[in-house]
């Protein structure tokens, strides 16, 4: 760390002066740069990582109704194959009730 101190003093250019000052020059403009790509700039850092979080997000939410889409295919195939499914599937969710069948409504 102590060089890098000695860089910004003057009085010790001594002989090397044009060279220390090229680096302060690339120091300064590199610090420049890396805070416009970092934070400035419309494509900063900071926004490809919140791009990556709801990228993360989204291939969650796709695995999720994916899994959903193969449980309702899988209960689809079930209930157009066996007609008693499909019979308790209608009692069950719609009320659907055979003649003679006794409904009770429960709140």
């Amino acid at each position: 760390m102590g060089k890098f101190r000695d860089i910004w003093d003057r009085d010790k250019d001594g002989r090397n002066a044009e060279k220390r000052s090229f680096i302060r020059y690339a120091i300064v403009a590199t610090a420049i740069f890396l805070i416009m790509v970092g934070f400035i700039n419309q494509n900063n850092i900071v926004r490809w990582v919140r791009a990556g979080a709801e990228i993360k997000r989204q291939d969650k939410l796709i695995e999720k109704y994916n899994k959903e889409i193969l449980e309702m295919d899988s209960q689809i195939h079930g209930l157009t194959s066996d007609k008693d499914s499909l019979e308790r599937y209608a009692r069950e969710n719609f009320g659907f009730a055979e003649p003679g069948d006794d409904v009770y409504v429960v709140e």
